[in-house]
């Protein structure tokens, strides 16, 4: 007579999860040599920094003044519609309430 023999499992082999996103896997950053090689940071000069400043601010595209004139127009307008729609629903919670004190009371 044969003993019985254990049953053989079969084993899967699991990978470790991987983390991706919807454009793909991510891959861990490797530390590059200029890492190791990192430089003294240089002296602040005031009037470097103050031209940088001014020829960014030679690139920036202004607005005109009618744009600015009928964005704050339209401001102006949805704030005066925000204004009355939370008046009416003041004085309706307010009527509301008034019901059902007098309801509660008379």
């Amino acid at each position: 007579m044969k003993k019985p023999e254990a049953q053989k499992t079969k084993t899967k082999v699991v990978e470790p999860m991987r983390k991706s996103t919807a454009i793909g896997k991510i891959e861990p950053v490797k530390a590059s040599a200029a890492v190791a090689d990192i430089k003294p940071k240089k002296p602040f000069n005031p009037a470097r920094f103050i031209a940088e400043v001014r020829t960014e601010a030679r690139r920036i595209t202004w607005t005109s003044f009618k744009e600015v004139w009928i964005t704050t127009v339209m401001v102006l307008i949805m704030v005066v519609l925000a204004a009355v729609f939370l008046w009416a629903v003041d004085g309706l919670f307010g009527w509301l309430l008034s019901l059902l004190q007098t309801g509660l009371h008379g």
